[in-house]
C-alpha cells in the first residue's frame, strides 16, 4: 500500500509516515535483542526515506503461488509469528500506546487486553521464505497495541482461508478452514483462556478494519483509495457476515477436544 518504496543495493528505501517513529522504535529494540526475523533500521536517507535492511528470500505476488495454501508453509508461518511475538511481549507497550483505539465510527474492539505491539499484517507478501522456511516479516506499517489473540485471528484470515468462501483465493479450494485454523493455532500454541476469543476478536477485527480502511482511502489516498475502490469494503463486510454464520463450527474446530479419529469441518469449505 505503500508507493515509491525501492531497493538500493542491500537496502530498502520507504517513504515515511505518522507511524514511522514507532516502527523505527520497534525495530531497534528488536535488533538490541537480536531478533533476526525483522529487517533492521538503518536511518533516515538524503531524501528523507527511511533506510532498512533487505532481506533475500521469497514472498508471494499475485496471483498467489500454490504453496500459500500448503499447511507446512503455514505451520511455519504461525512458528515464526510465535517467535517474534515471544519477542515483542518482551519489549511490552511504550506508555504512549498502552490504550487501545480504534477507528471513528467503528464499534469498540473486543478481546483480551493488548500487551504488546503486533505486527497485525501478517500477510502472503509481508512473509520472506527460503527453502519452504518462513524466516522474516516485513511491513510493521500496522503496528498496533494488540494480544495474542489479534495477531492469531490475523495469522489465520491469511493462512487459513478465513474469509468468505467468494473471496477466497482460488489456492484454498478444498482447504478447511476449521481445520487449517486449528493446526496454525495448535502451532503457534494459543492458551485454552485465548481459543475462545479467537472467533469474537475476528469478527471485531473485521468490523474494526472496515472502518480503518474507509479511513485510510478517505485521508491517505493512494493504494489505500485503489484498494477501497476495488471493492475491499464490499469484501471485509462479507468477510464479517460469513464469520457470524460459521462462529459455532470455527469456535468448535479450534477449542474442542479431539482425538486422532475425530474431523471437524466447516461448512462452505471449498467456496
Amino acid at each position: 500500500m505503500t508507493d515509491d518504496v525501492v531497493r538500493v543495493g542491500d537496502t530498502v528505501r520507504r517513504p515515511m509516515g505518522p507511524h514511522s517513529e514507532l516502527v523505527h522504535h520497534v525495530l531497534v529494540q528488536l535488533e538490541e535483542a537480536d531478533v533476526d526475523c525483522v529487517p533492521r533500521f538503518l536511518g533516515i536517507d538524503e531524501q528523507g526515506r527511511e533506510i532498512l535492511s533487505y532481506i533475500d528470500g521469497e514472498v508471494a505476488g499475485r496471483p498467489w503461488p500454490d504453496w500459500v495454501a500448503d499447511p507446512e508453509r503455514g505451520v511455519a508461518v504461525a512458528r515464526l509469528l510465535r517467535r517474534l511475538d515471544d519477542a515483542l511481549v518482551a519489549l511490552g507497550l511504550p506508555d504512549h500506546t498502552a490504550v487501545r483505539s480504534w477507528p471513528s465510527g467503528a464499534p469498540e474492539p473486543v478481546g483480551p487486553v493488548a500487551s504488546f505491539l503486533g505486527h497485525r499484517d501478517v500477510t502472503p507478501g509481508n512473509t520472506v521464505f527460503r527453502d519452504g522456511r518462513a524466516v522474516a516479516l516485513l511491513d510493521f506499517d500496522l503496528l498496533s497495541p494488540s494480544s495474542r489473540v489479534d495477531e492469531v485471528a490475523n495469522l489465520l484470515q491469511w493462512w487459513a482461508g478465513w474469509v468468505a468462501p467468494e473471496d477466497r483465493d482460488p489456492v484454498f479450494v478444498g482447504v478447511d478452514p476449521g481445520e487449517r485454523g486449528r493446526l496454525l493455532v495448535d502451532t503457534y500454541g494459543l492458551s485454552d483462556e485465548d481459543r475462545e476469543w479467537v472467533v469474537p476478536v475476528s469478527i471485531s477485527a473485521a468490523q474494526q478494519s472496515w472502518h480503518a480502511m474507509k479511513s485510510r482511502a478517505e485521508q491517505l489516498g493512494g493504494g489505500w483509495r485503489r484498494m477501497w475502490d476495488e471493492g475491499v469494503g464490499e469484501r471485509i463486510k462479507r468477510r464479517e457476515q460469513w464469520l457470524v454464520a460459521e462462529h459455532e463450527s470455527l469456535q468448535r474446530a479450534i477449542t474442542e477436544k479431539m482425538d486422532e479419529d475425530s474431523e471437524v469441518t466447516v461448512a462452505d469449505a471449498d467456496g
